[in-house]
């Protein structure tokens, strides 16, 4: 297995630090100077790592997808050695964005006038879409359980599911208990997953 070089794994170790912080304060407040001074490093050392601070929001793009999958990932097999689609929903559930990862998703949405945060976003929620889809198609064949939805459908009615029970949760409308149960109980419904 080759090595990782330096380059890449002070990426790996910072790019944390740089999405929480693109999570706290967007894309255009969060300046360089700012970033720098979270990572504990100076500015130059950020471009001998990202190109400009746009590279470094993409990045922040593509670590939402790699660290939530990571997470459902450890959770889902938690109890076995197979994906549990039902785990995650639990988890789902639980869990508020405490890592603000969604505020950079949303940022995002309000710069789509930048081809390369559109192909970025787009790119990060269809790989979310075929890997539900591919737990899904998994799970149902496993079980032989049939969901209401085509599982084409039902990935892409799981990540809505997801973003509007946030947004009503962030701005007041849904309680944190509406929220657990709509991602629980809806999340169940729509890749026909049964309680356990």
């Amino acid at each position: 297995m080759p090595r990782v070089s330096r380059i890449e794994q002070q990426r790996q170790d910072l790019l944390p630090i740089v999405a929480r912080a693109f999570s706290e304060l967007g894309l255009h407040r969060a300046t360089t100077a700012e970033l720098a001074r979270r990572c504990g490093v100076r500015e130059n050392i950020l471009y001998r790592l990202w190109d400009d601070k746009k590279a470094m929001y993409l990045a922040a793009i593509r670590y939402v997808y790699d660290s939530t999958i990571h997470i459902w990932l450890q959770q889902a097999t938690k109890k076995s050695d197979e994906f549990s689609l039902a785990d995650v929903l639990e988890y789902e559930s639980q869990h508020l964005g405490e890592f603000g990862h969604y505020r950079i998703l949303f940022t995002g949405l309000s710069e789509l006038d930048d081809p390369d945060i559109r192909h970025a976003l787009a790119r990060m929620y269809q790989d979310f879409h075929a890997f539900i889809k591919r737990q899904l198609d998994q799970s149902r064949s496993t079980s032989g359980a049939k969901g209401e939805l085509n599982s084409s459908l039902a990935a892409w009615a799981l990540i809505g599911l997801g973003t509007i029970s946030t947004i009503a949760r962030e701005t007041g409308c849904l309680s944190p208990r509406g929220r657990r149960r709509l991602i629980k109980e809806g999340g169940r419904y729509l890749a026909g997953v049964a309680e356990k």
